[in-house]
């Protein structure tokens, strides 16, 4: 395990893969290695034009691929209900799920449902897209739903008293707590699924220090030169490539140790760059009564009740 790479992903001819955020940096590496195994990938992303044009540019990679874009912004429920309504129309089926899509430390803005901004986009959407797809999800074989989450996640918590940062905003804080979010569902997720019949499985992943897009428009975004300056530096000395980050998320979708349940991180220096490896200690971060009213106040924000799952549990769950 501690040196899988994308020559260890198994033949995926006849799988259907639905990527989020797939016009760039992780997503976009995701992509290419999926496709480049034969599964049709679906390369969402909110920009038609960058969507499009990272299809091209994948498919000059790898030429035979079959890579679809549809437009999804996660910032929307509206859109995301019309995204999973034309999904499950047009597909039969769904093996993988890669909640990828993020932003990252920005100012304060807020989604077009009026959630703060990193929490509605990288925790609500997601929450939403899975649950909307669910039924396809669990019509599957072993299908997975793999969540990215952040080391960022240590730097935040679950406010449920101020899930919109309304009381106080500090970007970093904000970051965190959705990445924690990230965590938490993915961790209650695979519980839900287990106390059922179904083999879909949920499974977290984080990048570790990825060189992408979003450290430099974070601190574009917020004005900092300081901030710009430490990405270049520190970020060249113990980062690693998109390519690299990409591993782990690759490894919770693909890899035949994976059962449900875990983290995968990369394996070297202070889990920021390195192989995949499932991080053993993460589970001492779930906290399951944190989890759960996290998991009922996103239902009431977002109104995807996730009842498929719900109907298939015992009521003691």
């Amino acid at each position: 395990m501690s040196q899988w790479t994308t020559n260890d992903i198994p033949d995926l001819r006849g799988k259907v893969a639905l990527v989020t955020g797939g016009n760039s940096g992780l997503g976009k590496e995701t992509v290419q290695a999926l496709a480049a195994r034969g599964a049709h990938v679906i390369l969402a992303a909110r920009n038609p034009e960058r969507g499009e044009k990272a299809r091209e540019e994948v498919l000059q990679s790898v030429p035979d691929a079959s890579i679809k874009f549809m437009q999804l912004d996660l910032a929307s429920q509206a859109a995301i209900r019309e995204f999973a309504a034309s999904f499950l129309e047009t597909h039969q089926r769904l093996d993988l799920l890669f909640n990828n899509a993020g932003v990252m430390a920005i100012p304060r803005h807020e989604t077009k449902d009026g959630f703060e901004m990193q929490f509605g986009t990288n925790h609500l959407g997601h929450f939403a897209l899975t649950g909307l797809l669910l039924p396809l999800l669990l019509a599957t074989p072993k299908s997975r739903v793999v969540t990215t989450s952040s080391m960022a996640r240590a730097m935040g918590r679950v406010n449920l008293d101020d899930l919109q940062s309304q009381k106080g905003y500090t970007r970093w804080s904000a970051y965190g707590q959705s990445k924690r979010a990230n965590l938490l569902f993915a961790f209650e997720l695979q519980r839900r699924l287990a106390a059922t019949s179904t083999e879909t499985i949920s499974v977290a992943a984080h990048p570790g220090y990825a060189h992408t897009n979003l450290q430099s428009t974070s601190a574009t975004l917020s004005n900092s030169n300081l901030e710009l300056w430490f990405y270049e530096k520190f970020g060249a000395f113990v980062g690693q490539p998109a390519a690299m980050g990409a591993l782990p998320q690759l490894y919770a979708g693909l890899s035949s140790d994976i059962h449900g349940g875990e983290l995968v991180g990369p394996g070297g220096f202070s889990s920021m760059r390195g192989h995949p490896r499932v991080e053993t200690k993460a589970q001492r971060e779930y906290d399951r009564p944190t989890a759960e009213r996290l998991w009922d106040a996103s239902i009431e924000l977002t109104g995807v009740d996730y009842a498929q799952l719900q109907q298939n549990q015992p009521s003691s769950i």
